[in-house]
């Protein structure tokens, strides 16, 4: 039986033997009060999962088996939940082994035989009136629930939607840097413009993030990695901002591997976090150690800044999404306040643990992080792997360059005009359609060999749009490119599913872009829709 709200005020009466059931249900009917007595346990089980208000318990009730039955149901009770129990018995004997039993549990109210009247609508009242204030506290949680579902529903289409703009940017950007007679002061300014365009797109990947973990929707792409080598990686991306030139940095690791099963992405998503937090609150000329080694059956990583510190009653909160410092309000680079929630919650997914300390304001920071370190037959399997990539790109930046007939299909009209000019700009014959059933028939009609596709298309989506091409071409040309502003797994599998090639994440830099032209005009791309 599913539970019924307008059973919530009801009084359940389980009283099975002598007529302390049938008085009770006449005196609380006639003060107004819905009851139930009921005649089986079962019966009354069944009743409290529809919905109750009170129970009223006999002594004589309370065997062994029942008792099992009850203790049970209260524990499984959620967590706004203490059902109000009163229970009638004759003694003291009775009352000590009830509260024994019964008052570990909660809310139990004893009365001793013969009860008053009044006493016994006082007592019943009251428990009525303390259970619809849990009520009341369990829609306040369901609104609250509800509210942080739609929060975390509107981050996620706040990125996604931020991502086209971000690409007509990137785009226009990609432009300009083609553009002949550039003097020195243009050239700082698009440096400013490339730095802060970098920097929103990772805010955006942030606030992605933070949704999709709390959706449960992040899946690591597991492997085995030497800790220190993701700590070169991230290092080597924090050089390209330009408030690293300002701080001393002091790098220690292990001589040996620090391995650990983990997935390489998201490992340097963590350690690039930690470094940023710590550029971004400690001085110009300031100190910022990282520290990587093995402790014990743990990868250790340390990150140590003499910054502005976390007050003492703050160190339990930081990794709270959007919690603030009070004191960090005024610095320009205060940030969203996501990128210390979004390192603890991938942490946790990695097995890990990480713990801030800091002796309060002015007196810096330290955070310490640990994981799992890898078992010694893990890494000696995985000893083989190493550097594939650069052979590959060694090889395709030589040649000659065509010009490729390429189509374009986007809504978005800066986005679709910029990727038009910058395609010209570097060559190609490009054609454009705005929506799904024109990028279908211009693709049939045009035969273009590449085709880049945006997947939240008017009249039928990108995936529709690889689908249809794909099955009116029988596979073959063209070459599909999904881009988006979704970028999970799952998300790159639905799009080979359909029939696309590639993934790609908006905004695409102008070298993944580029990458993905030479590989066509080698002929070396491959792609799933091939094979």
């Amino acid at each position: 039986m599913t539970r019924d709200e307008s059973c919530d005020d009801r009084v359940l009466i389980w009283a099975p033997t002598g007529r302390d059931g049938q008085l009770t249900s006449e005196v609380l009917t006639r003060a107004g009060l819905r009851c139930r007595a009921c005649r089986r346990t079962e019966e009354l089980e069944s009743e409290m999962r529809a919905g109750i208000g009170v129970a009223v318990l006999a002594e004589e009730a309370l065997t062994h088996a029942f008792l099992r039955a009850l203790v049970q149901t209260l524990q499984a009770q959620p967590p706004w939940s203490d059902v109000p129990l009163i229970v009638f018995t004759q003694d003291d004997d009775g009352i000590e082994l009830i509260l024994k039993v019964l008052g570990g549990l909660g809310n139990v109210t004893v009365l001793e035989r013969p009860v008053r009247i009044t006493t016994l609508l006082s007592a019943v009242r009251s428990g009525l009136r303390g259970r619809r204030r849990q009520y009341e506290l369990r829609d306040l949680l369901g609104r609250l629930e509800d509210a942080d579902r739609r929060k975390d529903e509107f981050l996620a289409m706040l990125g996604h939607e931020l991502r086209n703009p971000l690409a007509a940017i990137q785009n226009a950007l990609a432009l300009l840097e083609h553009a002949a007679h550039r003097d020195s002061r243009t050239a700082r300014q698009h440096e400013v413009i490339d730095r802060q365009l970098r920097h929103l797109c990772r805010m955006v990947d942030d606030l992605l993030d933070v949704s999709r973990i709390t959706q449960g929707k992040v899946v690591l792409q597991r492997q085995l990695v030497d800790l220190r080598q993701i700590v070169d990686a991230a290092m080597h991306t924090l050089e390209s901002t330009e408030r690293m030139r300002h701080h001393v940095f002091t790098v220690r690791k292990a001589s040996s591997p620090v391995r650990v099963s983990g997935d390489p992405v998201r490992l340097e998503q963590i350690v690039w976090n930690l470094l940023s937090n710590a550029v971004k609150y400690t001085p110009e000329g300031g100190h910022i150690s990282i520290h990587v080694g093995a402790e014990e059956n743990d990868a250790v990583l340390r990150v140590r800044d003499d910054g502005i510190g976390i007050p003492v009653a703050m160190l339990p909160r930081v990794f709270e999404p959007f919690i603030q410092l009070e004191h960090s309000l005024d610095r320009a680079q205060g940030g969203l306040g996501l990128g210390l929630p979004l390192v603890r919650n991938l942490v946790l997914l990695h097995g890990g643990s990480i713990r801030a300390a800091s002796e309060g304001k002015d007196c810096g920071t330290e955070f310490l992080v640990r994981f799992p370190l890898a078992a010694d037959a893990e890494a000696a399997e995985a000893e083989p792997a190493a550097e594939t990539e650069a052979p590959a790109r060694a090889a395709s930046a030589d040649g000659e360059t065509r010009p490729l007939r390429i189509l374009v299909v986007d809504d978005n009209d800066d986005g679709r005009e910029t990727m038009h000019e910058l395609l010209s700009v570097l060559g190609h014959r490009v054609d454009l359609a705005v929506d799904g059933l024109s990028g279908i028939e211009k693709a049939l009609s045009g035969r273009p060999e590449l085709a880049l596709i945006d997947i939240g298309l008017p009249g039928c989506d990108g995936y529709e749009v690889a689908r249809r091409i794909r099955g009116e071409l029988n596979g073959g040309t063209p070459w599909l490119v999904a881009m988006s502003g979704y970028g999970q797994p799952d998300d790159r599998r639905r799009a080979l599913d359909a029939g696309f090639d590639r993934h790609l994440v908006k905004p695409v830099s102008f070298e993944a872009l580029t990458s993905l032209l030479r590989e066509i005009e080698r002929g070396t791309l491959s792609g799933a829709a091939r094979a």
